[in-house]
């Protein structure tokens, strides 16, 4: 991980010890950097975790392989921040969850100029997604957005597009691991980019198909509770097998100092 962020191992992943503000202004630093680059500016790599991470990077080594190529990586689940805040070392200041992270980054990149693409979800959640970010921000400029599904033969063709349209930022909301996988191949054939950011659902919640847990719960870290009642049949199995195993993972692969 290559980060000026101070940074935290919480659960055996390292996770950055940051505000989100301070998160948003590294973006903006980060792109002033790579305007004075002129070519040689190795696009970033940001990634989130959250329990269902901690397990699935614990239990697949090619997942963690992905993750050990992040420059980054923000705590997205409010228990890691609990957690943090009890056990000795340094605690982190806030949740870093993507939906509300990409309204900062959105009112930072539009004061400074910036680009933003979003790719995921279906064509018509990326639109309506994209139409909502420019009603919300006038400013900022959307080079452009398409849906996430597509294969692999595609993928090159698509990687051309998002070149062509000159973005800054990259969303990439494909899901755990395929937004991982996109992202690290990526990186290397995109230039001019400064941030590849993973963003999972983001599209769906910005259109309004999905709503946010109560403010309360997400506080207290209940936010999958939430999501759980609203989606059982998908969601039962999957916090059944990571949210313990991650509470396990926070006691006995976490830094004490």
């Amino acid at each position: 991980m290559t980060s000026d962020i101070p940074t935290r191992l919480l659960g055996g992943i390292r996770v950055i010890v940051a505000t989100r503000a301070a998160f948003a202004q590294s973006m903006v630093d980060d792109w002033h950097r790579c305007q004075s680059a002129k070519g040689s500016w190795r696009p970033k790599l940001s990634f989130s975790a959250n329990g269902e991470l901690l397990s699935r990077n614990a239990r697949d080594p090619d997942l963690a392989l992905l993750l050990d190529d992040a420059d980054t990586i923000d705590a997205d689940g409010q228990p890691m921040v609990l957690f943090s805040r009890f056990w000795p070392g340094r605690p982190l200041p806030e949740r870093i969850a993507t939906t509300d992270f990409f309204h900062d980054a959105a009112r930072a990149a539009e004061a400074a100029g910036m680009r933003f693409y979003l790719l995921g979800g279906t064509q018509a959640v990326a639109e309506k997604a994209a139409a909502e970010v420019h009603r919300l921000y006038p400013r900022l400029a959307i080079a452009g957005y398409r849906n996430g599904y597509f294969d692999e033969s595609e993928r090159d063709g698509v990687i051309a597009a998002i070149q062509a349209a000159r973005p800054d930022v990259v969303w990439v909301g494909m899901g755990t691991p395929r937004q991982h996988v996109f992202s690290v191949y990526a990186r290397d054939r995109l230039s001019g980019v400064t941030w590849i950011k993973t963003c999972g659902g983001l599209f769906d919640f910005i259109a309004g198909r999905h709503s946010r847990a109560p403010g309360w719960m997400q506080a207290a870290g209940l936010e999958w509770l939430y999501r759980l009642a609203l989606e059982p049949k998908r969601l039962l199995r999957r916090y059944l097998t990571t949210n313990f195993h991650a509470l396990y993972l926070l006691f006995t692969r976490s830094e004490r100092h």
